[in-house]
């Protein structure tokens, strides 16, 4: 559910004081923020803000198609490291299939042409029991 227009944006009353603060200086330093909720308004534009994203801050300068969003919405808190080795290789044998065979296709045994191979079922394994023999 969105805020009230009535309302208006939500802008953390610090962070204001801070660009209000900013504004009297010539040397425009960037404005250190912990608030990620706070609205972009259109007196943050040309000022450079520095959103924590919970363990690093991430340096941000405030353009004219930034007014209206969060600041969260600038520093994403997760980084996508990767898929995981089983992924890569499972990509590697599907380049690897032999060019003649369709994806998903069943395989042709060299013995048997045009004869589809049964897949295979894994042994059923041997149950240990604790008795003594």
């Amino acid at each position: 559910m969105s805020r009230s227009v009535w309302k208006g944006p939500f802008v953390d009353p610090s962070l204001i004081k801070k660009v209000e603060k900013m504004k009297e200086q010539s040397n425009k330093p960037p404005i250190k923020t912990w608030s990620r909720k706070s609205t972009i308004i259109p007196e943050f534009v040309g000022f450079s803000f520095l959103i924590h994203n919970g363990k690093k801050f991430i340096p941000i300068k405030i353009s004219e198609e930034m007014v209206g969003h969060k600041l969260g919405e600038f520093s994403p808190t997760r980084q996508f490291s990767g898929h995981t080795p089983a992924d890569k290789k499972a990509a590697q044998t599907a380049v690897a299939a032999p060019t003649g065979a369709a994806p998903g296709a069943p395989l042709k045994t060299p013995g048997a042409p045009g004869a589809p191979v049964a897949p295979t079922a894994p042994k059923p394994k041997e149950e240990k029991s604790n008795a003594k023999k």
